[in-house]
């Protein structure tokens, strides 16, 4: 469709779809249109960078946000503690099971994130999606361990309780908007070589030692800024 299509949630909250938060295929984010035009109609807009903060998120700030001339107040970074174990090393068939080793250790995944975010200027809030099998013990390490990193991690029952089960969430994205903290800062500049701008975000991003980029690679580079495009976001 040209034009977003507006829809509403099973609580009637409006929302418009257009485009596809897929970051493996594309830049991961819905149309320019349908988030300044969400922008227009209500105080608070939430939008998807797919594929976490490492691939759409990044993705959403240096190429949408930088194209459309906006920026986010808040990022949530979306976490399960089943994820999290799995990131430590638990099987699939394990995860019930109560391990605080494994989540301890799978921390540095969701570490990694919120230094991304970090980095790009924006202030981040962790949303812990519960899951039935999540014990007091294992959220209250998540919680400890976000604090220590100086984010906020919060419980979310969404998924059971609806709106009110994401209200807690809600309230802590709010307070980082109306503090003004963020300052969106692109990970590259505009009149970077292409090559530069994809070794930026493998070093900086993924956290990468360096780039080998072939010959007919370079080539193809070359001949994208010979066209005119080399001043484009990667």
């Amino acid at each position: 469709a040209l034009a977003p299509n507006l829809v509403q949630t099973l609580e009637g909250t409006p929302a418009f779809i257009h485009g596809g938060p897929f970051a493996n295929i594309a830049h991961g984010c819905n149309s320019v249109l349908a988030t300044t035009t969400a922008l227009k109609l209500t105080d608070y807009v939430v939008t998807e960078a797919g594929f976490g903060a490492d691939l759409g998120g990044e993705k959403f700030m240096d190429i949408k946000c930088r194209k459309a001339g906006i920026a986010p107040d808040c990022a949530v970074l979306v976490a399960t503690i089943r994820a999290l174990k799995m990131h430590g090393g638990v099987k699939k068939e394990d995860l019930k099971q109560e391990n605080l080793k494994a989540l301890e250790a799978g921390m540095s995944n969701l570490q990694r994130h919120v230094e991304n975010v970090q980095k790009l200027g924006i202030v981040p809030v962790i949303s812990i999606n519960r899951f039935s099998a999540d014990s007091e013990a294992e959220i209250d390490l998540v919680k400890e361990k976000c604090k220590a990193l100086g984010v906020e991690a919060l419980m979310a029952d969404h998924w059971a309780m609806g709106g009110e089960g994401a209200a807690d969430v809600a309230r802590a994205v709010v307070k980082v908007c109306d503090s003004g903290k963020s300052k969106l800062k692109f990970l590259y500049l505009d009149d970077m070589p292409l090559l530069e701008k994809i070794r930026t975000i493998a070093k900086e991003i993924y956290r990468a030692k360096d780039i080998a980029v072939d010959k007919p690679v370079r080539d193809q580079l070359a001949n994208f800024e010979s066209m005119g495009y080399g001043k484009f976001p990667i």
